[in-house]
This record gives C-alpha cells, sequence and structure tokens, in this order.
C-alpha cells in the first residue's frame, strides 16, 4: 500500500519516492480509477487506450510504490504542446504531485523542441490555475461552453499559454 504523505509548510517529506513514467496500458486501470474521482464527467476507458495508440499522444504518470497516483496528458503537433488531462487522486492531491508532473512534461518539450503548450482549465478550477500561473502560464481567452456537466450544463473554460 503506499504510504500518506506527511507534509510541513506544503513541502512533501516523501517527495523523492515519487516516480514518473512514461504511461503504459498496465497503468490504464488506475489512470481510469483516477479520471472518474476527479472529474464530472470522466474519460471512457477506451479513450484512454486510443490516447495510447496515438502517435501524437504522450502521457507521464506519477507512481509511489508502483501504484499510480496522477497523470498528465498531451499531445504534441509540431513545436505546440497541448495538456489534454491532469488529475491526481484525491487521497494525494497538494502534495506538489501535479507539479512534478508538469515539470517533467516541461522538460519533454524542451528536448523535444516545443515552442509553447496550451491548455484549457474549468472557469472555477482555481487551484488549477493557480498551479498554472507557477509555471508561468498566462491566460489567453475564453472558451464558452467548453466543459459538459453532468446535469446537460456547460461550464467555459479559461485557456491558457505557455512560451518556452
Amino acid at each position: 500500500m503506499a504510504k500518506m504523505f506527511a507534509t510541513t509548510k506544503g513541502e512533501n517529506k516523501f517527495m523523492d519516492e515519487i516516480k514518473i513514467e512514461k504511461m503504459t496500458f498496465d497503468d490504464l486501470d488506475d489512470v481510469y480509477e483516477i479520471d472518474k474521482d476527479s472529474f464530472p464527467v470522466p474519460w471512457s476507458k477506451s479513450s484512454f487506450e486510443e490516447e495510447l495508440k496515438n502517435i501524437l499522444a504522450t502521457y507521464f504518470v506519477a507512481k509511489i510504490d508502483g501504484k499510480v497516483i496522477g497523470y498528465l496528458g498531451s499531445w504534441m503537433v509540431i513545436d505546440e504542446c497541448h495538456i489534454t488531462n491532469i488529475a491526481v487522486h484525491s487521497k494525494y492531491r497538494r502534495n506538489g504531485i501535479a507539479s512534478k508532473l508538469v515539470q517533467e512534461l516541461l522538460r519533454y518539450c524542451n528536448e523535444h523542441g516545443i515552442s509553447y503548450i496550451l491548455l484549457e482549465v474549468r472557469i472555477n478550477n482555481f487551484a488549477a490555475q493557480k498551479l498554472y500561473e507557477t509555471f508561468g502560464f498566462q491566460t489567453d481567452g475564453i472558451r464558452k461552453g467548453y466543459y459538459k456537466n453532468p446535469d446537460g450544463t456547460y461550464d467555459d473554460a479559461i485557456l491558457m499559454v505557455k512560451e518556452i
């Protein structure tokens, strides 16, 4: 069983136990469970399977003791990276795991000649917006009605961009 985190002033004492790896088909069940735990309208498991087959897609997972506790998905198109999704299991949030995933993506983008990264974030997801701002992402617009809610309503998304 993975260790629960003890934090001091926002720092994770077990951060060095977190391993960031490329996602594989063996990670699908855990990633799917994290997605269901994280989003009001989660992706299907088959959507993640298709992403792993997609030559444009690059996915990373964060693991502790071999168990996936977070993931980040992206598409690389020419010199652009589009973050498609990022989530951390609710038991492990606020421990720097999402930051570690973003750092790995930035490293990967630098190695692969990416010029900028863009993403959409739900307009009321202030924690995610703050995370992206700490990495230098800036608001670049609003996408009206981008996210569907379980009740059939829609939320706007903030488009954020970072030049590398």
